[in-house]
C-alpha cells in the first residue's frame, strides 16, 4: 500500500487545511468545495486527510459498514445480530469523472430480480464512503445526473437506488469532497449551495515557500516512508487534537448574540434559503472546538462567514466569488453587542458577545493568525476598471490599433437548438439519444445492461414460458429476452464565432454588442452545459481568442481584452474555425456545433481574398455545419459581401439592424429552424 503525502507537510494552503480540518471535527458542516488552478495540492491535501480521520468500527462482513452500536435497520446486508465490532481506517473513496451511474449507486441484478424475485444488489461507490471521505477531482467536469445522485445522498444520509419496481435504500453519510478548476468551467449555483464550505486556492508567490514546498516534494518522491516517518509526530499530534475536538463539539455553546449575528450576514450577503444560516452555524461551532473553546466567538462567526458564504451569495456569473471584507466587519459590529455590553434582545450575552474573543480559532498548523484569507484579498465587490483605461497597460500592441471596448450587457437568450437528433454529452439544449430521459423505444443491449425497459423484456420472455418449463411464479428469463430502454433527452452543443475584429468593424457601438452577444451566449452555454469559442480575424491572419469552454470568468477576461484594426483576412478566420471544429470533433465527435460569422463580408490582403473566402466557406458547408451570417456592412453603398459568403457556407445572411443584444440569439434560433426546413 503506498504511503500518503503527510498532511502536515503541506506548505501554507491555510484555507484549504483548515476547512477540511473543520469538516473532519464535524462531518455535518457539509462538506468543502475548494477550487483553483493546478498544482496547488488540493488533492494531496485530500488524501492527506484520510490518515487523520478517527479509526471506524464496523459490523464484521457488511458491505455498507453498519455501525455495531446502531446498525441501520434498512441494511440489504442486516438485519445485523448483536456482535462485537471490528474497527479499521477511516477510507477515502474516489468517483472518476467518467464514472457511471451503477457505479456510482450500485447495480441491481435485473435478471436474478426477475427470475427469482430477490433483491441481488451490488454496492457502489456511496456504500464504500459511507463514514469516510467521498473525493471527486474535477467535480466541475462531472455529468449533471451523477452529480444530483451525489449531493442527493448528501443531504439525506441515504442512497436510493429504484428501477422497475425494485427498490433499495442504505445509508451513505460521508465527508463529501470536491476539487475543480474554475477554468474549465462552473458548477450550477444550486450544486454550489450544496457543499458546506469553499476556500480558493492559488500558487504561492513567495519565493522561500515555493523552494520549500519543491525541497519537501523531492523528499517525498526519494523515499515516502523516510519522509512520512520525519512527520509522524505531527500527524499524530493533529489526529489528537481533531478527537479532542470531536469530544469538545457537543458541549460548544451557540449563544442567540452569536446566533443574530450570523443571521444578520446572511442577510447583509443576501444568500438564498436558509441553508447558510445553518451551515455557518455548524461552522463557527467546530471553529470554537477546534481551537478548544466551549464558546462561540464574533472572530468564529467572521472566518465561518468566509469559508461558507463566498459561493453563496447573490452575483453576475460574471464577477469573482469572495466577500467584501469591510461589509462583513460592518454587519458584524451592527448585529454584535453595545459597547456597554448589552445586547438589545438578551441582557446576558456572556463572553463571547463581544468581537475581540480571541483568536477566532480554527488556526491550524503553520497558519498565520494574522493573514487574509485568499478568498477575501483575491475578490470583492469592486468592478474592473473600464477598457477604456487600457493605454497605459504594459504590452499594448500599437500599429493603428483601437483600444479594445466594453461588452454590452448580458441578456438572457432565448432556447438554441440543433435540428435533427444528436448523441452528445448530456445537456439541456438540443434534442438526442442520451441515458437519462423520456423512453422511446427498446433494443437488445449490446454491452452491459444498464436501463431496462421492463415491458419489452416481459413480452420477450413470455412466448416462451411453456418451452422453458415454468412452474412457479417467478418469471423465466434468460438472457436474450432482456431489453435496453432507449431515452431521448437533451445534449449540449458548440456555439463557434467568428469574428470580424478588422478596420472596418472598428466602430465602438458595433464591437459592444458583438461582445455582448457572445457573453450572453456563453452564460447560456453554461447554464444548459454548453461550449461556446470564439475565433477573431484582423491584420494579416486569425487566432484562437475563446477555445471551446463554458468557463465564464475566462471568456469575459478575453472578450474584454479583445482589440481591433487592420486588414481583412477573412478566409484565415474561416479556415482557423475549420480547423477549431475539426480538434473539437476528433475530441467530441457527438457534440454538433453552430458557426456564426460576424463581419462585413470585405475581405482584403492577398491575391484574390474574395474566393479564398468562398472556398473556404464552401469547405465548411461540405461538412454540413450549420451556419449564419451577421452582415456588418454600412453606408449608403453595399456591396452584399456577406450575403455571398452566406451562400457558400450554406447558412443565412442577416444585416447588422439585427444585431442587437436583444436579437443575435434569435438568429440562432432562426438559422437552426431555417436548416431543419431544408
Amino acid at each position: 500500500m503506498s504511503t500518503s503525502y503527510p498532511f502536515t507537510a503541506i506548505v501554507g494552503q491555510d484555507d484549504l487545511r483548515l476547512g477540511l480540518l473543520l469538516n473532519a471535527v464535524s462531518p455535518a458542516v457539509g462538506g468543502v468545495l475548494v477550487r483553483g488552478e493546478k498544482g496547488t495540492a488540493k488533492s494531496t491535501a485530500v488524501r492527506a486527510l484520510a490518515a487523520l480521520m478517527p479509526e471506524v468500527p464496523v459490523v464484521p462482513g457488511c458491505r455498507f459498514s453498519c455501525d455495531p452500536g446502531s446498525p441501520d435497520p434498512a441494511c440489504p446486508d442486516g438485519p445485523h445480530a448483536e456482535a462485537a465490532g471490528v474497527s479499521r481506517a477511516a477510507r477515502t473513496v474516489e468517483l472518476p469523472v467518467g464514472a457511471s451511474e451503477d457505479r456510482l449507486v450500485g447495480a441491481l441484478d435485473i435478471e436474478r430480480a426477475l427470475s427469482e424475485g430477490v433483491k441481488a444488489f451490488e454496492p457502489g461507490l456511496l456504500a464504500d464512503a459511507h463514514r469516510g471521505i467521498l473525493y471527486v477531482d474535477e467535480v466541475n467536469l462531472l455529468h449533471d445526473h451523477l452529480v444530483d445522485l451525489l449531493l442527493d445522498a448528501a443531504a439525506m444520509g441515504a442512497s436510493y437506488v429504484e428501477r422497475e419496481g425494485v427498490s433499495v435504500r442504505h445509508a451513505a453519510r460521508f465527508l463529501l469532497v470536491g476539487t475543480m478548476n474554475p477554468e474549465e468551467g462552473e458548477l450550477r449555483p444550486q450544486l454550489l449551495d450544496r457543499f458546506g464550505l469553499t476556500v480558493e486556492v492559488s500558487a504561492s508567490r513567495d519565493t522561500d515557500e515555493r523552494v520549500e514546498v519543491v525541497r519537501r516534494r523531492l523528499a517525498y518522491d526519494d523515499d515516502p516512508e523516510g519522509f512520512a516517518a520525519r512527520w509522524a509526530e505531527e500527524e499524530s499530534a493533529l489526529r489528537e487534537r481533531i478527537a479532542a475536538a470531536r469530544v469538545l463539539l457537543p458541549r460548544v455553546v451557540l449563544s442567540d448574540g452569536v446566533l443574530r449575528q450570523i443571521a444578520a450576514t446572511c442577510a447583509a450577503f443576501e444568500v438564498d434559503g436558509m441553508r447558510a444560516d445553518i451551515v455557518m452555524a455548524r461552522t463557527a461551532t467546530a471553529l470554537a472546538a477546534w481551537a478548544g473553546r466551549e464558546e462561540v466567538t464574533a472572530d468564529d462567526v467572521r472566518q465561518a462567514a468566509l469559508l461558507a458564504l463566498p459561493h453563496r451569495r447573490r452575483r453576475n456569473p460574471f464577477d469573482a466569488p469572495g466577500l467584501d471584507e469591510d461589509k462583513l466587519d460592518q454587519t458584524l459590529d451592527e448585529a454584535g453587542p453595545q459597547e456597554d455590553g448589552s445586547d438589545d434582545d438578551d441582557p446576558d450575552p456572556g463572553p463571547d458577545g463581544g468581537g475581540d474573543g480571541g483568536g477566532g480559532g480554527g488556526v491550524p498548523p503553520q497558519a498565520d493568525g494574522d493573514r487574509t484569507p485568499p478568498s477575501a484579498s483575491q475578490s470583492d465587490d469592486t468592478p474592473s476598471p473600464a477598457p477604456e483605461s487600457a493605454p497605459d497597460t504594459p504590452g499594448r500592441p500599437a500599429g493603428g490599433e483601437q483600444q479594445p471596448v466594453a461588452a454590452a450587457e448580458p441578456f438572457r437568450t432565448k432556447m438554441l437548438s440543433v435540428p435533427g437528433l444528436g448523441e452528445g454529452a448530456a445537456g439541456r439544449r438540443s434534442r438526442a439519444r442520451t441515458e437519462h430521459g423520456r423512453t422511446t423505444g427498446a433494443v437488445r443491449p449490446q454491452g452491459a445492461l444498464t436501463k431496462l425497459h421492463l415491458a419489452a423484456t416481459v413480452q420477450a420472455a413470455a412466448p416462451h414460458q411453456r418451452s422453458r418449463g415454468r412452474s412457479g411464479r417467478g418469471l423465466v428469463v434468460r438472457r436474450d429476452d432482456l431489453r435496453q430502454a432507449t431515452r431521448e433527452g437533451r445534449e449540449g452543443n458548440l456555439v463557434l464565432f467568428v469574428v470580424d475584429a478588422s478596420g472596418s468593424m472598428a466602430a465602438r457601438q458595433r464591437m459592444s454588442a458583438v461582445k455582448g452577444a457572445v457573453l450572453s451566449l456563453l452564460l447560456d452555454a453554461y447554464q444548459r452545459r454548453d461550449k461556446v469559442g470564439l475565433v477573431t480575424f484582423r491584420g494579416k491572419e486569425a487566432e484562437v481568442a475563446l477555445p471551446p469552454t463554458s468557463s465564464v470568468d475566462a471568456a469575459a477576461a478575453r472578450l474584454e481584452s479583445l482589440p481591433t484594426g487592420g486588414r481583412t483576412p477573412l478566409a484565415a478566420g474561416l479556415l482557423k474555425a475549420h480547423d477549431v471544429l475539426r480538434v473539437e470533433r476528433l475530441r467530441d465527435p457527438s457534440r454538433r456545433p453552430l458557426l456564426v460569422v460576424v463581419t462585413d463580408g470585405r475581405a482584403t490582403g492577398g491575391p484574390e481574398p474574395v474566393a479564398l473566402a468562398g472556398r473556404a466557406g464552401r469547405l465548411h458547408r461540405s461538412e454540413g455545419t450549420a451556419s449564419v451570417v451577421v452582415d456588418c456592412e454600412s453606408g449608403y453603398v453595399r456591396l452584399g459581401l456577406a450575403g455571398e459568403l452566406a451562400r457558400e457556407l450554406g447558412g443565412t445572411a442577416v444585416t447588422l439592424d439585427e444585431l442587437r443584444a436583444d436579437s443575435i440569439a434569435g438568429l440562432v434560433k432562426d438559422v437552426t429552424a431555417a436548416g431543419r426546413a431544408a
